[in-house]
């Protein structure tokens, strides 16, 4: 084949070659157009998009923004508060701190002005210590050359009066504390006593044991004497008790230290004057039931006492004693019936002051047990006493009030200084005791002289049955200090020398007049 066919075959190929080259670039061409579209679409489908985030977040953010704001704020005003509060507290420190500096000002000028005070005074008393003493020294000069005593003798002296004028001073400051410690202390004692008092309602004068026996005749006198003496010598010794027959008419005395063999004698002699039948072995018989009726009738007497005084668990021997206590006087009081009235003062004054009502009850009725066989034993009634309760298993206490009743032991309980009251009170309330009108009259006798043989007294007056004395002293010896000292010593001369129920009261009298005349 010629080479022009050739030519012709490559220029066909490559027409054909351009041609296909042509229809894919125009093909390639409306691709891209589509694909610019596409991703033009893409794009703004994209930003939309984009856009609608963007606003979505700018909200979010919104949001997360207004809810921090509003925390800060709260924190904020939570902050403030407590910043106000600090400052509002810091301010009251402030003004304490103020107030207490002004104090301390204060405190530091007075000190300073009671220092100074104090210096001026210090250098007063120096010099009034040099002047004193000059003054000590020319009085001792004088002294010596007036009087012609030694140096010696001039300083006691002087040292005299300075003691005598240091006794005034404290006699003043002895008479300040006194009157405000015992102010609230008496007003309060006054006030339960009168209470006490106003309750209790017990008969002025008691009951007294009875030791004379009436006689229907004068010639009964002789029927119990009998013949040759025997009856009475029968009767003496089967009481015990002592019969005297003298000439007051239609009267037998008996005497004996037993109040309960007098009582049982008593007995026997009525119903054998009754009976009518004297004779020794009738008058044993007759003894001896009467003794065994006292017995009986003394447990009974015992056991309504402890019921009336409302204290139970008394051993039997000690009711028995209590008993007796009804045949037993004391100035004319019966003792039972005072130690009854103690038991109701003891329970009446505990309840006042807030102490074991039912131990006071029974302390009271028991402290004068040992007077019913004081007149068998030795030693005074109250330690006999306090051996018997302790014997019978009453308390420590209880035994130590009824010892200490009357100072025979220190009274180291309250219950025992109650004891003293109530039975002080009981037995020197008005009509309670009486005595014989020789030793009342010596009483205050007694009182009378004890009172003015005191210097400066001038008068002295006994009053109220000897409950009170007056003592009228010389102005002109006597100042109102000394009156106080006197009033003081005269009271403890009366506690030395005299034995007396209760208390006296000395009243020191100081009265100064002056009179002139108009004419």
């Amino acid at each position: 084949m010629s080479f022009s066919y050739y030519f012709l075959l490559l220029l066909v190929a490559v027409v054909a070659a351009l041609g296909g080259i042509l229809g894919q670039r125009a093909m390639t061409t409306r691709r891209l157009g589509d694909a610019e579209v596409l991703a033009k679409r893409i794009v703004e489908d994209a930003q939309k998009e984009g856009l609608a985030q963007k606003k979505e977040l700018l909200l979010q953010g919104q949001d997360e923004v207004y809810t921090q704001k509003k925390e800060l704020e709260n924190e904020f005003r939570e902050r403030e508060r407590e910043v106000k509060n600090r400052e509002r507290k810091l301010d009251e420190m402030g003004e304490r701190i103020d107030a207490r500096i002004e104090k301390s000002t204060e405190k530091e000028r007075d000190l300073l002005r009671l220092e100074k005070e104090l210096a001026r005074k210090e250098r007063a008393l120096g010099e009034e210590e040099l002047l004193l003493k000059s003054r000590i020294d020319a009085e001792e000069l004088r002294l010596i050359e007036i009087a012609g005593m030694t140096r010696e003798e001039a300083r006691e002296r002087i040292l005299h009066e300075v003691e005598s004028k240091t006794r005034h001073e404290a006699a003043k400051m002895i008479r300040q504390i006194e009157s405000e410690a015992l102010e609230t202390a008496d007003r309060k004692a006054k006030n339960i006593l009168s209470t006490v008092m106003q309750r209790y309602a017990g008969d002025y004068v008691c009951d007294q044991t009875v030791t004379a026996v009436s006689l229907p005749s004068e010639d009964m006198k002789g029927r119990i004497i009998g013949r040759e003496g025997r009856n009475i010598r029968a009767l003496e010794a089967a009481t015990g008790v002592d019969l005297i027959i003298d000439d007051t008419p239609e009267t037998v005395i008996l005497s004996a230290f037993s109040p309960l063999r007098r009582q049982i004698a008593k007995m026997a002699l009525e119903r054998l004057i009754q009976d009518g039948r004297i004779h020794p072995a009738r008058i044993e018989d007759v003894v001896q039931k009467c003794e065994q009726e006292m017995e009986s009738h003394v447990r009974e007497i015992g056991e309504q006492a402890t019921f009336d005084a409302g204290v139970h668990g008394i051993h039997p021997e000690i009711i028995k004693l209590l008993g007796q206590l009804r045949y037993r006087t004391s100035f004319t009081q019966n003792v039972l019936q005072h130690s009854l009235e103690v038991s109701a003062l003891c329970g009446m004054m505990a309840a006042e002051l807030g102490m074991d009502v039912k131990r006071a009850k029974r302390a009271g009725l028991l402290h004068d047990i040992g007077k019913a066989v004081d007149h068998e034993m030795e030693g005074s009634h109250a330690l006999i006493g306090a051996d018997i309760a302790k014997k019978y298993n009453e308390s420590q206490e209880i035994v130590h009030a009824i010892a200490a009743h009357h100072e025979d032991q220190a009274p180291a309980t309250s219950l025992a200084v109650l004891v003293q009251a109530a039975d002080s009170l009981s037995g020197a309330r008005p009509g309670a005791r009486k005595e014989l009108l020789e030793n009342y009259v010596k009483r205050l006798q007694d009182l009378e002289d004890i009172a003015t043989a005191f210097e400066g007294v001038s008068k002295a007056y006994a009053i109220q049955a000897g409950r009170e004395i007056r003592v009228m002293v010389n102005p002109d010896l006597v100042d109102d200090d000394a009156a106080y000292l006197l009033c003081k010593d005269i009271g403890a001369k009366i506690e030395e020398k005299m034995t007396y129920p209760g208390q006296i009261r000395v009243t020191v009298i100081r009265e100064r007049r002056a009179v002139g005349y108009a004419k």
